[in-house]
């Protein structure tokens, strides 16, 4: 027990307070008049003050019943600065930070900001930066801070190396994982800096690899990082154990669900008995097993693989157990999140309605639709239990982002020239799902504008209505000695037939130009000068079964197109275009491209068919020529006429080269072949044939930062004398 200093406290006394008051001195103090002192109850009260973080020192002392309290104040924070930061901004580095200006200065909430700002360097890949806190006293007992920083080199990995893989090199196992040795080419891609979490994400990834190589009991042994003594790079070994390597033995389905045949669910097994063990397979068995199940209504269906290893035949038996689960029926669908979106606009994308049987193929396929919106930064679909055991409540969570979009673009190609464009488009306009759009298109052969807009469900169907206006300028000048405008309006009609196939419908009245024309053009050009008002309604039947549209790698599309102008104005045509295209992958990154297309246009009337009607080859559409580089020609002048028929079929293979993916690089090698052929009326000079052409070449695209970005060459290997050849295509585009 602590002995009594004195009866009790006859007065407390505060020595040394500048801004704090001695009234919250006293507060925090604990003790008061008429107290017992004792030596505890001073040690608590001293242990108080310097708890509340306010002081530098406190000292306490007890004469006759009086308490006197010294006290030096903790400094105030008047600024904070950082020098020395060049690659990190000062508000990112004020953000990982404690410390803020008004507030008390202590060493040890400077130390642990130190500690943070390291964090964050090494979080960037820089560990050798060296970070000095430095203080300047000011009057008023108050201080600047600041944080003196070198920054330091990145932090790279010099090695990855692998012990104990026998099975798998150690150039295999690096590109299963994401962090990359130092190379030069690695300049715009950050895998090479040293990143601890990373590293651990790819640890998972080695375990991942073996899992689906059979390898069911591997195990990473170690993982060692080892900085060198300049601190500039790191050298990365990983101890692998990997274990034997198994086969699938037996398969079987275990159903605790009535009425349910488990052998109906064995065509949902992507492995065979004998096959290596593949737990990615396994993994999507579960997936096609659960979707079968949802389809069937059961939508808590539990399917669990259980994993049986056999290590003297070095065999796994697998069972794929199913917990019973009542059938389902849809009882309500909530949305929430759409503050802007309306939710009819949400819910006309559901493949489910409110009393549909449950069914996990369509719930999927509405959180795809939801997403292809593009007016939701995310989409969370998921499935609830309702009122009763067979009951779910299909809950659809979103979060809005902008669908306003301004951009200015600008890139090169071989076709046009240098180009520049400003688009302007609100793709959700007033909450209701329309698009509204403006774009504008300047090149050095073309002049493009366009403003157009979309109502996607017409009438609360799924019926799009559109309404387009554009006006065109094309300098002809150099393929066939004329210049085109054309000015004019459209409306356009689409609806889906079914999942993959849909129908769209447009009407056209445009007033088309040829103007410009040379005195030494063709006479077949000089005889097509003037204005010329079209009005036609054309079709398009399309298939889509990509899994990208931007980039596809697998899956098939397909498109019927038909015009007919003569409803009114002065062409009088028909034209018919029929094409499609195949991806197929075969490896990782290499994919087939199989594309065919054909078309015709005829004349009837009085009618014939002008040069800016007839179809034309080269450049985009058959490398190797240049625009216009294919088809009949007058060789008097040297113009090139256009044709009423054609064909054309591209093989073209994509491959990697090698590098990283993260850089967008691949290779291509592609054959194109085709012919384009028939005018109305030929003449002296004129040559029109159907003469097969082909050319071959390789290319290489990168996905760049800026755009993409294409170089081709190529070289014809059927062509005629006349036609015109372009070896070297390169094209650019980005946006800003």
């Amino acid at each position: 027990m602590s002995p009594a200093l004195a009866a009790n406290v006859r007065d407390i006394r505060v020595e040394g307070s500048e801004r704090v008051e001695p009234a919250t001195v006293l507060t925090y103090l604990g003790l008061h008049k008429g107290d017992e002192v004792t030596q505890d109850a001073l040690d608590q009260s001293l242990k108080s003050l310097f708890a509340t973080g306010l002081f530098a020192d406190v000292q306490i002392s007890e004469s006759s019943g009086v308490v006197i309290v010294k006290i030096v104040e903790n400094p105030v924070l008047n600024q904070i600065a950082f020098e020395g930061n060049d690659e990190l901004e000062d508000e990112q580095l004020l953000s990982e930070i404690t410390a803020r200006p008004r507030q008390v200065f202590t060493r040890t909430s400077v130390q642990n900001d130190v500690t943070r700002l390291y964090d964050i360097y090494q979080r960037n890949g820089r560990f050798s930066a060296d970070i000095q806190p430095k203080v300047i006293k000011l009057d008023q007992n108050r201080v600047n801070l600041v944080f003196e920083i070198s920054e330091g080199p990145l932090t790279e990995i010099s090695s990855i190396r692998f012990v104990g893989n026998e099975r798998f090199s150690d150039n295999e196992l690096r590109s299963v994982i994401t962090s990359k040795e130092r190379r030069w080419y690695n300049i715009l891609s950050s895998a090479d800096r040293y990143d601890q979490d990373r590293l651990s994400y790819d640890l998972e990834l080695l375990r991942q690899f073996y899992l689906k190589e059979g390898y069911a009991d591997f195990r990473v042994s170690s993982s060692l990082s080892e900085l060198s003594q300049d601190r500039e790079k790191f050298y990365v070994t990983v101890t692998v154990d990997e274990g034997e390597r198994y086969k699938v033995g037996d398969i079987r389905v275990n159903s605790q669900l009535r009425n349910l045949d488990p052998q109906v669910l064995m065509k949902d097994v992507t492995l065979n008995a004998s096959d290596w063990y593949d737990a990615e397979e396994v993994k999507n068995t579960v997936e096609k097993m659960t979707h079968s199940l949802g389809d069937m209504q059961y939508a808590f269906a539990d399917v669990v693989p259980d994993v049986a290893r056999n290590r003297q035949q070095k065999t796994i038996d697998l069972v794929f157990n199913i917990n019973e689960s009542p059938r389902v029926f849809v009882e309500r669908i909530n949305i929430d999140g759409n503050v802007r979106t309306l939710d009819k606009v949400v819910r006309r994308q559901m493949e489910l309605v409110e009393g549909d049987a449950f069914n996990r193929t369509l719930l999927a396929e509405s959180e795809k639709n939801v997403r292809d919106l593009g007016y939701f930064s995310k989409v969370d679909v998921k499935t609830l239990p309702g009122s009763a055991p067979d009951k779910t409540v299909v809950d659809v969570s979103v979060e809005e982002q902008s669908t306003g979009e301004i951009s200015l673009g600008a890139g090169f190609s071989t076709v046009d020239g240098p180009l520049a464009d400003f688009h302007i488009r609100e793709r959700n306009l007033l909450g209701k799902g329309q698009d509204l759009g403006f774009s504008a298109t300047i090149a050095g052969a073309r002049t493009e504008f366009d403003i157009s807009i979309t109502e996607p469900y017409f009438l609360d169907r799924d019926l799009s209505l559109g309404f387009d206006a554009f006006h065109t300028t094309r300098d002809q000048q150099d393929q066939s000695s004329f210049d085109q405008r054309r000015t004019g309006t459209g409306v356009r009609l689409g609806y889906p037939l079914s999942d993959k196939w849909r129908q769209s419908w447009r009407y056209r009245i445009e007033s088309n130009e040829i103007a410009n024309v040379d005195s030494d053009a063709s006479r077949f050009i000089q005889d097509q000068e003037g204005s010329r008002l079209t009005s036609a309604i054309s079709q398009r039947l399309s298939y889509e079964n990509l899994d990208s549209r931007l980039y596809p790698t697998d899956g098939v599309t397909a498109w019927l197109e038909a015009e007919m102008a003569g409803l009114g104005g002065d062409a009088q045509y028909v034209s018919g275009k029929l094409g499609g295209a195949y991806y197929v992958p075969i490896a990782k990154n290499w994919v087939f491209n199989l594309l065919g297309e054909t078309g015709i246009i005829g004349a009837y009337g009085d009618s014939d068919i002008q040069i800016n009607e007839r179809y034309f080859l080269g450049g985009n559409t058959f490398r190797g020529f240049e625009k216009y580089g294919v088809g009949p020609r007058d060789l008097t002048t040297n113009d090139s006429l256009g044709g009423n028929q054609f064909y054309r079929g591209t093989a073209e293979l994509t491959f990697p080269l090698g590098l990283p993916d993260d850089l967008g690089v691949s290779g291509h090698a592609f054959s194109d072949i085709g012919s384009l052929w028939g005018l109305d009326e030929t003449g002296t000079g004129v040559v029109d044939d159907n003469l097969l052409r082909g050319s071959a070449g390789v290319g290489v695209t990168w996905i760049s930062p800026m755009g993409p970005v294409r170089v081709d060459l190529s070289k014809p290997y059927l062509k005629e004398d006349y036609d015109v050849e372009q070896v070297f295509r390169f094209s650019f585009g980005t946006r800003f």
